[in-house]
């Protein structure tokens, strides 16, 4: 069956037999609009206050995600946190796996030599065989932060905006000459090349500046505690940004980071970083409990969402049974 949203963009309609929205006669009880032909993709990430950090814990969740057949690890950043490099974690988890994709949720740009990092990403993609997905982001409104990466906030964006495309340039061109304001170069060539051509980059953000950076500089969007209604006008808005500079984000490049928990208990800190931000925001909306974490998916792969990932708001003592339990409801929805 076919239809048409407001955007004016085709769609099919998919049922998805997710086994806790069931009704007792077996019949889906939801309907779930998406593009025709897009890939609904589920991985699992770490949180940027993840005390998983020791070789056996986070070799326990990388092999648990590899045999429990996530699409993807996501690292966050956060350099005077807990949570480990990601580069460095990247890096252990493709060295330990064959299928798993790996990605940042998201590495801090501002501040980092594109050189070096255009160097170290392209050498991550190859020694992992294409498996690398790269997202970008300013950093977080944290002073200790911005000292980390010497960056003034109020300059971030410039740095951003600067790097990025010259970064894309370094991985695809050789003999790249630069004149900016912070970097200038001649005759720089980066290899190995990457083997994803182009290797494609996500940013996160929701401000409507870092929507109509993605639309300008990027091939897709990593949201993060939005509500689905805001997910489809953050579509909208990038894509209205893409046209107007003459480019087109494949529908399939829409995704979520979703926090998710077992309990009514929310993460102090992440709460009080997100009253901070929104304070109207409806948590328990965009960080659902176990039961709620379906119907979240289902509602924003009908907005146009399709690629997700899945972080715990609590770390698990056992990695291996928090993936067994997740893993199912994980594979019913891709596609």
């Amino acid at each position: 069956m076919v239809a048409v949203r407001g955007s004016g963009i085709s769609v099919r309609l998919h049922w998805i037999p997710i086994p806790q929205l069931v009704s007792s006669d077996g019949v889906p009880e939801i309907e779930v609009w998406c593009d025709e032909g897009m890939k609904i993709r589920i991985g699992f990430g770490l949180g940027t206050s993840g005390v998983t950090s020791s070789h056996s814990r986070f070799a326990e969740l990388v092999d648990g995600l590899e045999g429990h057949g996530f699409d993807s690890l996501w690292l966050s950043e956060r350099v005077t946190g807990d949570c480990p490099d990601p580069l460095v974690a990247m890096s252990f988890a493709i060295a330990r796996t064959q299928k798993l994709k790996v990605g940042m949720s998201v590495m801090v740009l501002p501040g980092r030599n594109p050189v070096v990092l255009a160097k170290s990403l392209a050498s991550l993609d190859r020694l992992s065989d294409g498996r690398l997905l790269p997202a970008f982001g300013l950093g977080a409104p944290n002073s200790a932060e911005h000292q980390a990466f010497g960056v003034d906030r109020g300059d971030r964006s410039a740095w951003f905006n600067e790097a990025l495309p010259l970064m894309r340039r370094l991985w695809t061109e050789d003999d790249v000459s630069h004149s900016g304001e912070r970097f200038v170069m001649s005759g720089v060539t980066v290899r190995p090349k990457p083997v994803q051509r182009p290797l494609e980059v996500w940013l996160g953000g929701q401000a409507p500046s870092e929507l109509r950076r993605i639309g300008r500089l990027a091939d897709g969007w990593l949201a993060s505690f939005v509500t689905p209604d805001r997910a489809e006008a953050g579509c909208a808005a990038i894509d209205a940004e893409a046209d107007a500079n003459g480019r087109t984000i494949d529908r399939d490049h829409f995704g979520a980071l979703i926090v998710y928990r077992r309990h009514s208990e929310l993460p102090e800190q992440l709460v009080s970083r997100l009253r901070q931000r929104n304070p109207d925001l409806d948590l328990a909306e965009v960080m659902p409990t176990v039961d709620n974490l379906a119907a979240l998916i289902s509602a924003y792969i009908s907005c146009g969402l399709s690629k997700f990932v899945l972080v715990p708001a609590f770390e698990p003592e056992s990695w291996e049974h928090e993936l067994a339990d997740i893993g199912p409801l994980a594979r019913s929805l891709e596609n």
